[in-house]
Order: structure tokens, then C-alpha cells, then sequence
């Protein structure tokens, strides 16, 4: 079914479709969007089901259907309103009628850019609240008041300002702060939703930054929080304290690196720094072994994903030593352990180079030497040894290789 016919059946049955969301947003700034999402208005919920009965519906507060349109299967909801009468994303109460307009859905909406509508038969532009404007402005701007009924929505609008490298308004960083009480009892998997499509932008800090202008880093991410004015070392790092630090390092691995577990393993490599006692400044001792401890209590509190999880904590612990070891063994017992995580060897590597402005040999090359030490395996081993011994043969030997081949190197 194209888009076409979907909304003349619409229209025949009395109501009307419209592309919403950021399919429309996308259009103003001249980008493909990535998926559609469609609002329908003057029909009630019996009478569309009737006209697609293969609709797929899901949620739980009001109805939303999963329909296939253009070979692409697309979000189609009721026009609603939301009125609120309680704490949380869940304190809302929500109604949908074909009395419904779409203006009134739109008002619902947290921001401008996000506030438009095409209806799809006409073409029409139904843009109440400026947001084709603001998109040309490159603004992040609040719909309505009723922006700080979702507390969420303030990472939201931090998260778009990454995402679109749009500057958010100062009236919407005052309705943001607003929202600082009921954030910080949010659950933390709505928190964690939005670092993890911040980590996907192209300058991640914006993200941070958004929210520590509008006073919610401290209740939304506190461990970054804590970085700030940790002061370093001006020769190693002449960026500023640990906070400018973290920041520059996660949006320099986002231009080298897609991965969002990645850019969040950036993102926690200092992490312990936000510990460093004040009169240890402005060297920070044992700072991985306190982010390792960090990283636990974030944890604790929003419950990472275990990988993310693992991955910080390999980069949290190895990342001062990667680039400087000496010794044979370590360096073959680095290599391995590289190679066992659920990332690349390239991935590791490159918040190492960005970190070190660089990387040594054996980091440099350490596919290539990994490939090379897994060559040795148990079949390679004396056959008197057993157990234990075939292991350590295995090592030892590994080591030898990495010796006769490439210590001339490093």
C-alpha cells in the first residue's frame, strides 16, 4: 500500500492522514528521513480497524498500529491530548476521539521541530507553533508550557541539540531546569534511552553541555558531573580540567568510531577523576581503580547494559597502561584480552590513540600480532602435558613469538 492509498482510504471514511513527527522535521532540513510516523483525525478506533485489519496495535494508554506503507512498516496513531494529574511520564491522562484536531495533537508535542504536520492528500503544512522557522534557525524551542509535564522531555530537547547541532532557546533551558525535581525520580531506563541515542550524534558533548547549562547534570548524570573542576596536568592536558577533558575525548572518538558502546567507554575512561580528592590536584593516583568503583554505583543507579558495563570497565582499568608497556608478557597478555571483548581490536585502539595522541607498535599493529600469536594453539603443545601445563606452554610460547617477531619494534 502506498502512502497515497492509505490516506484516500482515510479521507473516504470520513477522517484524514497526516505525516507527523520527524519525517516532516526532516524534510525542512533536507535529509531522507529515517522512518514515518502518521496521524489520523475524524475517525474512531471500530472504524479503522475495519479499513486495515491486518493493522498490527500495540500500546497500552491509547492505540497505535504498525501498518506497512511504501514496503516500510510505519507508526500510525489517533490524534490525542494529554492532560496532567500526576508525577511521571505515567501521571498523564489521555484522550482520543475523531473530535480530536491535529492542532490540538500537535500542542501535545515537546518541541517546535517536532510540532509540524503534512496532510498527506493536500500537501498542506500544518505548522501552528513556528517549527519550520525554527528549523531554518537551527532552534530548539518549547511547544507550550506544558513542556515541563514530561520531565524527560528536557533530555530530549539536550539530546536534539546534539543530534541537530541546534542551539536550544534560553525560555526552553528555563522550562528544562523546571523539570530538575521530577527528573531526578524518573526511571533510570528513560535516562539511559537518552545517553544512548546522544552517544549515536556527532558531537556527543553537546548533549552534556545542554544539560549542565540547564542545571540537570548533576540529577540526570552525576558521575560527569563530578569531573568538573578536577584539574590536570597542563602539560598532558592542556584542554582543562577532567570534565573538558572527558568531553573533547568522547566527540573525538565519535568522529573515528559509530559505535555508541564505544563512545560511552570513552565517555567513562576518566570517569574516577570526579573522586580525586581536592588536595591530591592536580595529579589523580589510582583514578582507575576509583572509576571502577564509579562505574558500579551508575550502575546500581540505571543499570548499564552488561556489555557496556564490561567494556568501560576493560578501558577504565587499561587505558594508562595500553600505550606504555614494555615487557613481552604484558603486552602478549594485553594483546589477548583485546581480542576476547566483545569489540573490535580497531575499537579499543582508537579511544587509546585519541587518549595518547597516538599509539605505540604493538597497539599500531595488534591485529595483525594477535593474528599471528593465535596461531600457536593446544594442538602446537608436547603431548606429556596435560591440564594446566598446555595453557601456560601455550602463553609461554606466544610470548616467544611476540619476541623472535617484533620486540625489536617496541
Amino acid at each position: 500500500m502506498t502512502e497515497l492509498d492509505f490516506a484516500k482510504k482515510i479521507n473516504e471514511a470520513g477522517g484524514a492522514a497526516y505525516l507527523v513527527g520527524g519525517a516532516v522535521r526532516d524534510k525542512f532540513r533536507s535529509v531522507v528521513a529515517h522512518d514515518k510516523d502518521y496521524c489520523v483525525t475524524g475517525l474512531d478506533a471500530k472504524t479503522f480497524n475495519q479499513l486495515f485489519p491486518n493493522a498490527a496495535k500495540f500500546g497500552k494508554s491509547f492505540p497505535v498500529y504498525s501498518i506497512e506503507i511504501d514496503d516500510a512498516f510505519c507508526e500510525v496513531a489517533f490524534a490525542r491530548t494529554e492532560k496532567k494529574i500526576g508525577a511521571g511520564y505515567r501521571g498523564f491522562e489521555i484522550s482520543f476521539s475523531p473530535d480530536v484536531t491535529i492542532e490540538q495533537d500537535l500542542y501535545r508535542r515537546d518541541t517546535t521541530i517536532n510540532a509540524m504536520a503534512i496532510e498527506i492528500l493536500s500537501g498542506e503544512l500544518i505548522d501552528p507553533f513556528g517549527g519550520r522557522e525554527d528549523v531554518i534557525n537551527k532552534k530548539i524551542r518549547a511547544v507550550s508550557e506544558h513542556f515541563v509535564d514530561d520531565p524527560v522531555r528536557a533530555l530530549r530537547a539536550a539530546r536534539q541539540a546534539a543530534q541537530f547541532n541546534f542551539e536550544i532557546c534560553e525560555e526552553t533551558v528555563e522550562a528544562m531546569r523546571l523539570c530538575r525535581d521530577e527528573l531526578a525520580h524518573e526511571p533510570s531506563e528513560r535516562i539511559f534511552d537518552e545517553l544512548q541515542t546522544a552517544l549515536k550524534t556527532d558531537k556527543p558533548s553537546i548533549f552534556f553541555r545542554s544539560l549542565e547549562r540547564a542545571d540537570l547534570l548533576e540529577v540526570t548524570f552525576p558521575e560527569i558531573a563530578q569531573l568538573r573542576g578536577k584539574i590536570q596536568p597542563t602539560h598532558f592536558h592542556p584542554e582543562g580540567d577532567a570534565y573538558e577533558h572527558t568531553l573533547q575525548i568522547v566527540d573525538d572518538v565519535a568522529k573515528i568510531n559509530p559505535k555508541p558502546i564505544v563512545r560511552f567507554a570513552a565517555l567513562m575512561h576518566d570517569i574516577g577523576k570526579g573522586t580525586t580528592p581536592p588536595e591530591k590536584l592536580p595529579h589523580h593516583y589510582k583514578h582507575e581503580q576509583r572509576g571502577l568503583e564509579v562505574l558500579e554505583k551508575m550502575n546500581q543507579r540505571m543499570t548499564l547494559p552488561n556489555e557496556w558495563k564490561k567494556i568501560a570497565a576493560f578501558v577504565i582499568r587499561e587505558h594508562m597502561r595500553a600505550a606504555r608497556l614494555e615487557k613481552p608478557g604484558k603486552i602478549v597478555d594485553l594483546l589477548l584480552r583485546i581480542y576476547g571483548l566483545k569489540i573490535s581490536v580497531k575499537d579499543f585502539c582508537d579511544i587509546i590513540r585519541i587518549d595518547n595522541h597516538g599509539l605505540p607498535f604493538y597497539l599500531e599493529h595488534a591485529k595483525e600480532i594477535i593474528d599471528e600469536l593465535l596461531k600457536i594453539g593446544g594442538k602446537d603443545a608436547p603431548p606429556e602435558l596435560t591440564g594446566k601445563n598446555i595453557g601456560k606452554w601455550i602463553f609461554d610460547e606466544r610470548i616467544r613469538r611476540f619476541v623472535e617477531l617484533y620486540a625489536k619494534e617496541t
